[in-house]
């Protein structure tokens, strides 16, 4: 029996912008981290959750080049296999691969969901930040204290509340939130040759009390009231593990 539905929210981009010296704009392939999405994924199915894709306008879902890598599991082999079994086992029994567009997801049927999750890559820097449509989705879960995941580039689309229907600016204004760092996109930058969006500044200009240091980069979890945030991959695990936990409670955690 069903413990209940999370909306897992991903973008339908499958490139991001890398502004060069010179002013130009380079694409660059990107789309959801696999295992960003597959170890969270794993936690919420196991604890005998459904779950629903959804995505701005229901395009098939891209997988970043590089987290298919083997250097983006450490050379861990095991692990790499065990998510592509779990993206080709939702590819089969799930609408990953067909999801519904934002538009479609009714104020009525979000009363159905239990939590929400939203996975990195640097694909939500494109389409997800200012989408009037998933601020008003994830006000929802705000105003309702339903469990709010993200990790990596995932909280970047926070900053759609600022832009939802009846919006009173940034739902999550003095929530401590954790994301990938400035530190880290500058080790990017340096690899692609050119200026990234960054997810640490435009979240602390919203209003959002950025938790840095090594611990969060290294696993290390945020949890401030509904919201459970990560700093990067090596977060999964424990990000699944605390939005189960939030998710069975029915109420927000408390830090």
């Amino acid at each position: 029996m069903s413990q209940g539905k999370v909306l897992i929210v991903l973008s339908d981009a499958d490139s991001f912008s890398v502004e060069k010296a010179d002013g130009n704009i380079k694409e660059e392939e990107t789309g959801f981290f696999m295992t960003e999405l597959a170890t969270p994924l794993e936690s919420i199915l196991d604890a005998g959750y459904d779950v629903e894709f959804a995505s701005p306008n229901g395009q098939t879902p891209n997988i970043d080049p590089l987290s298919k890598s083997l250097l983006a599991y450490m050379g861990n082999y095991f692990t790499k296999k065990k998510d592509e079994q779990m993206i080709e086992k939702m590819r089969i029994e799930s609408n990953l691969y067909a999801p519904r567009p934002f538009r479609e997801v009714t104020d009525a049927q979000l009363d159905s969901f239990s939590g929400i999750f939203i996975p990195g890559g640097h694909a939500p820097l494109t389409d997800l930040g200012a989408d009037p449509d998933l601020g008003r989705i994830l006000l929802h879960f705000h105003k309702q204290r339903k469990p709010t995941a993200v990790v990596c580039h995932g909280p970047y689309a926070l900053l759609s509340t600022q832009v939802a229907p009846g919006s009173t600016g940034f739902a999550y204004k003095g929530y401590k939130i954790t994301s990938w760092s400035d530190q880290e996109e500058g080790l990017i930058e340096t690899m692609k040759g050119g200026r990234i969006e960054k997810v640490e500044s435009a979240l602390r200009d919203a209003g959002a009390d950025m938790q840095t240091g090594t611990a969060k980069k290294m696993g290390g979890i945020t949890v401030d009231r509904e919201v459970v945030s990560g700093a990067n991959p090596f977060a999964v695990k424990g990000l699944g593990t605390q939005f189960v936990q939030m998710l069975n409670s029915g109420v927000e955690a408390k830090n």
